[in-house]
Order: structure tokens, then sequence, then C-alpha cells
């Protein structure tokens, strides 16, 4: 073995450790420790207190377990554990040395937080679909997911990366139970496609009149709008819901001046060259022009998820590591009056998509052969393993057998115009998109201005805005992830993006 991992979190090559110690010994299935024996102290029930411990049984049986096991290692040593067990008992449950003191410590936060739901000591099982490539964080939130007390199955796509709560590219079905986290921040965000009556000729011939119309007609970034007479008109606006809750009556102005606009962020609106290989959607095999769309609720839809995340962590009480996925009983006011809202909330971004598209199908002069949406960040009820469910897609699309979806790969790769094949592990999901896989902050460390200039030419694409943390680079491979996910759509259509606008700081999304 050439090195082993003190509990401090050090690494010491073996020969130097040889230097130093008279033995290694494993304190924790967690950690092994090269153990300097000279300067050693006892612990006593005081410097546990000092150390945040209460007062109680569990003092005696960590010190029973020192007295049995670690007599010969430095005090500071054991603090370190002893700490990381006390903030996290649950991380000890299957130490086999620890496991008194950590179900001790559980039984503890019970009893000081009576009204605090606990959550399976075992995750369910859940199907991973590209796991090769799924970054640790994304698969321990659903570990955490998969162990509520109301979650019935789940499933991670292949576009997973770690989010708030659930993470992104997850799906979880539960029982008459509703996660506002679980369904995210920008409910019912969505793509939207419209194919054209236009050739790839045409369009390449005509660049200028195309991006002076993309960006005549769309608003972008996070807290941008429309004023006065440049304000859509949609049925929305005339929701019952607006009359029915309060809260989102006060939103209603929001509502109106950003209708018909996109987010920061990963939000876009691009031009891209549709290619069906076969006859379908009564469109004949060949190359059109499309659009495709990308963004959400606006602020609409960012403040009902806040205020009814808030709501739910007051009447719902988890510990702390699954906080952001406190629920409603779906049969309780408040599960009622968020299901109306995050439906109305969906509806909302539908509507955002359906100006964009009538806007600018208008000013190019072109005829819609097809258009097809779909959105992610929901919850749906649907019938699953033969049980009435609530089936949350936060970063996952819809893919029960003939419904239609779009998903696409970065502003230089492909996406896919796609089939689902109702596949039941999967809860009837697939992947949202291509997926991160690299932090916005890392890509804005990563890259330059000039390596993104550089990629954007060579794909020839032409890009309106965004930023360093929406360089290409910092996504997925959308190949592997359509690989990955070969059992769950089938491929009708390739679009190949070639104008494609986003906000100016690519930072935010609503």
């Amino acid at each position: 073995m050439d090195h082993f991992k003190t509990a401090i979190g050090i690494t010491m090559s073996t020969e130097h450790v040889l230097t130093r110690c008279q033995k290694i010994i494993m304190v924790s299935s967690q950690f092994y420790l090269f153990l300097d024996i000279t300067h050693m102290k006892k612990l006593t029930g005081q410097d546990l207190i000092d150390l945040g411990f209460k007062e109680g049984k569990e003092i005696g049986i960590a010190l029973a377990i020192i007295e049995s096991n670690f007599l010969d290692i430095k005090s500071k040593t054991l603090i370190v554990i002893l700490k990381r067990i006390l903030n996290k008992p649950i991380n000890f449950m299957k130490d086999e040395i620890w496991n008194p003191l950590a179900q001790a410590l559980l039984s503890q936060e019970k009893e000081n937080n009576p009204n605090c739901i606990a959550l399976n000591e075992i995750s369910k099982s859940y199907p991973v679909y590209g796991a090769n490539y799924i970054e640790d964080g994304a698969l321990k939130q659903m570990d955490i997911a998969m162990r509520l007390p109301i979650a019935v199955g789940g499933a991670l796509m292949p576009d997973a990366h770690q989010g708030y709560g659930l993470p992104i590219g997850g799906v979880l079905a539960t029982r008459n139970a509703i996660i506002p986290y679980g369904v995210g921040v920008d409910i019912g965000c969505r793509m939207a496609l419209s194919i054209y009556d236009i050739s790839e000729g045409f369009f390449q011939s005509n660049l200028s009149q195309f991006k002076r119309e993309l960006i005549a007609n769309t608003q972008f970034g996070a807290g941008a709008g429309f004023v006065s007479k440049f304000r859509s008109e949609h049925k929305i606006l005339d929701s019952k819901i607006f009359e029915e809750l309060d809260f989102v009556k006060s939103l209603k102005d929001k509502a109106w001046s950003q209708l018909g606009s996109s987010g920061g962020g990963n939000h876009f609106v691009e031009f891209g060259i549709i290619e069906f290989e076969h006859d379908d959607l009564d469109i004949h095999k060949g190359k059109y022009l499309a659009l495709l769309t990308h963004s959400g609720s606006r602020g609409t839809g960012a403040m009902i998820a806040n205020h009814y995340t808030k709501l739910a962590r007051e009447v719902c009480k988890l510990p702390d590591e699954a906080k952001h996925l406190a629920y409603f009983d779906l049969d309780s006011d408040l599960g009622k009056e968020y299901w109306l809202a995050m439906n109305f909330a969906g509806d909302y971004a539908s509507a955002c998509h359906e100006v964009i598209h009538e806007k600018i199908a208008k000013a190019i002069g072109a005829n819609v052969l097809a258009m097809v949406e779909n959105h992610h960040n929901f919850a749906w009820k649907e019938i699953w393993n033969s049980e009435k469910v609530i089936v949350h897609r936060k970063g996952a699309t819809p893919a029960g057998k003939g419904t239609l979806g779009i998903i696409p790969g970065s502003m230089t790769a492909p996406g896919f115009l796609v089939r689902g094949k109702g596949e039941t592990n999967s809860i009837n999901s697939a992947s949202h998109g291509a997926g991160r896989q690299m932090s916005r902050t890392k890509a804005k460390q990563a890259f330059t201005k000039k390596d993104m200039k550089q990629v954007l030419g060579k794909h020839d694409i032409i890009l309106i805005g965004g930023g360093l943390d929406e360089a290409p680079m910092a996504y997925k491979d959308i190949f592997q992830v359509m690989k990955a996910q070969e059992e769950l759509v089938d491929i009708v259509a390739k679009f190949t993006p070639k104008m494609v606008r986003m906000a100016e700081d690519g930072s935010r999304e609503d």
C-alpha cells in the first residue's frame, strides 16, 4: 500500500511515515491514521462537552470506544474524528467501531427535535444512466432523496450533476407529496422547436437579416423585461390563479413585463439546421431551418418557488442534509396551493415560448411545418408500477412511449429531436440536455475569450451574448449522453446550432 489518509486528511508516503511512527492503525472504516505514539493525552468528558457534545450517555459511549480502541492515539486526532461524527453521525452508521456512538447521536437528535421527520436509514435503489461520468455530489444528493419516507422510486439521467436538493437530472417518484425544490426554481423550464419551410441555403445567404430579427424579437437576462407598448398580450394573463392565490396576484405586473423574454444562465434562442433522415411529423426527409428556445417561468416562477420552499421548510422539518427536500402533502391546503401555482408557472413558461416563436416566425415570414415542446423542472401525476405517484423531473425530460422531446447539446454540439420509448426503469424519463461537466466558476477560470472564439469559429457559430461560464467545453459530450440513454429514446432528427443568442453576462438564471 503506497499511502494512507489520516483522519485529518493529510496524505503521507509510507517511507516518510516509517521514519516517524511505530504503528499504523484504522481509526474508522473511513480513515487510516499514521500513528505517532509520543505525547499522548487522555480525553475526558469535559473535553467532549467543550467539543459540542451534550451531557448524557453519548459521552460515556464515546469514552468507552476510545478506551477500548484508541488509548494510544493523540487527543487532537480523536477530536477531529469526534467532531465529524458529531456533525454528521449518519455517515458513521456503517462504521464497525463508531456505529454505537452514531446511533446514540441520531437518537438524541430525534429526542431534541420531536417534529423532525426521520429519513430511512437505507436509500432505495435506483438506476443510473451514464454512471461513468456522473459526479459523486449528484449521486450523494440522489441517495438522500431516495431515503425520504415519501420516496417510491427514482432514476438519475446521464446529464446529471449536482444542484440543490434533488440533483439536476434527477427523477423522483413520491407518494402523494410534492417537493418545491424537487421541481426547482425555474418552474416549467422547457425547450420549444419550430421547424420552418426555409432551406439551409436561404438562411446562409441572409445571415444578417436573421441576426437582426433574432436580436429585435428577443430579450435576455435576469430581471429583463419589456416596457409599455413593447409588452405582449396572451391569455395566460387572464388566468384565474391571479384571483385565487394572493401571492401570485402580486406577481401579475412582473409576469406581464417578462412575457416573451428569456433568462440568463444557459437559456437561449437559436437558429439551426434540423435534418430528418426519414419522413416524420408529416415532414419529408431533408434539411430545414428551425428555431430552438430554452427558458422558463422567469422571475414569476422563481418567486413562486422561493415562497413555497420557505413554507415547506416551516411545515416539514427534515434533517439538515435533506432540508432542501421539504415537501407538502398534496391533500394539505399548502400542497393544493403550490400545485396550482406550479402548474400556472408551467403554463406561463409555455406562453413565453409561444410569444417568442410567433414573433420570429412573423418577422422572417416563415410557415411553421411542425412545433415540438417539452418541459422539465416540474412534477406530474402519473401511474408508475400500477401506483399513483407524483413524478418530479428536475432537469429531466418526459419520455413516455411516443412522447416527443428535444435534447440539446451545447452551442457547438448538435441537439436531438427524440421520441420516448416509455422505459419503466427510468420512470418514463430521459435527459434534458448534455449536462454540465464543469461548474460555472471553474469554466470562467479555465477558459479565455480567445479559447471561446476559436471553438465558435471552428464550428461556424454566430454567438450573440453568452459568457465563459457557458463555454461549450464546460458541457458533457452529447454523443456519450445519447449513447447512455439509447433504451430511453429514439432519435427522430438532428438539430445543429448556427446562430445563438444568450444573456450578455451568461451568468444568472431567474
